[in-house]
């Protein structure tokens, strides 16, 4: 992230009715590959700020030690392998295959983890802006199993709710995330709220056709609409998609958090100082 700043808006403006407008491949650091971020594309979709694709063995994933945030909201599934995980509420363990890490840092908490018991992880991580009723509220800590995830036929609903199915997680506006996963030669249809303007797609594996081709690495970013969306898989395809209403907030920005004004900011940034105080003084750091 930018140090200290209120972005002002340089990505692509949204129209064109559920056609691709923009495309990305990111930007690649080690195992993650950075698809959104603030600074880029995270500011035309808000409440969606970042967005990680990581694809790496266990060697590459030896450890994302111990690290803050505040004021925003993290979802983690992986759609093969685990992941081992910690955070400052005192949860510790592994995220399996199809499982979600859902972790509010909200006031402010710190969390770290790295390779699991498999030789190889693949997933995403999104990083979501929270309203100024959040922002600075109670720091939430979920981990949910497969079998605990809703699922609407190739589609499991990792967040809001898509074809009568519901997540039991409360995110923090009106807003879908789904994870997908298509055998080559299968169509998936998904039909968005009138109000979620903001909609996307990214395919950590495979090809899909919407009729435009999106490619494994690409995140798409979809032009404001209330028609179907379909999906076909030109081989066998893994992608996440995601739907909202606008964050009408702006972005302020710390080294690891994002709130909507300065003085939130400061805030959060007081919590996750003292905090780390703590955990230096435990040996952690």
């Amino acid at each position: 992230m930018t140090q200290h700043g209120t972005l002002q808006s340089t990505a692509p403006v949204l129209e064109r009715p559920n056609r691709i407008i923009h495309r990305t491949r990111g930007r690649r650091h080690g195992p993650v590959t950075r698809l959104m971020s603030p600074g880029d594309l995270g500011q035309a979709l808000k409440p969606f700020v970042f967005l990680d694709l990581v694809d790496a063995d266990s060697a590459s994933l030896s450890g994302f030690g111990l690290h803050p945030h505040s004021g925003i909201a993290t979802l983690t599934h992986l759609f093969e392998g685990d992941v081992r995980y910690e955070d400052t509420t005192g949860a510790t363990g592994y995220l399996p295959e199809g499982g979600v890490e859902w972790f509010k840092a909200a006031q402010g908490a710190w969390h770290g983890g790295g390779a699991g018991r498999s030789s190889r992880a693949r997933g995403f991580q999104l990083w979501l802006a929270l309203p100024p009723d959040q922002e600075l509220g109670p720091v939430e800590s979920l981990y949910q199993a497969p079998e605990e995830i809703a699922s609407d036929g190739p589609a499991r609903v990792l967040l809001g709710a898509h074809g009568g199915r519901a997540s039991s997680l409360v995110g923090p506006s009106s807003t879908n995330y789904l994870a997908v996963r298509l055998k080559a030669g299968e169509t998936w249809r998904c039909r968005r709220p009138a109000d979620h303007t903001v909609a996307w797609v990214a395919l950590g594996r495979g090809a899909v056709t919407t009729p435009e081709r999106i490619e494994t690495g690409e995140l798409a970013v979809f032009g404001p609409g209330d028609d179907a969306i379909t999906f076909h898989a030109e081989s066998d395809a893994e992608f996440v998609f995601g739907s909202s209403v606008p964050h009408r907030h702006d972005l302020t920005l710390g080294y690891y958090s994002v709130h909507t004004s300065p003085t939130t900011l400061a805030a959060g940034e007081r919590r996750i100082a003292e905090i780390g105080r703590q955990l230096k003084a435990r040996g952690r750091l």
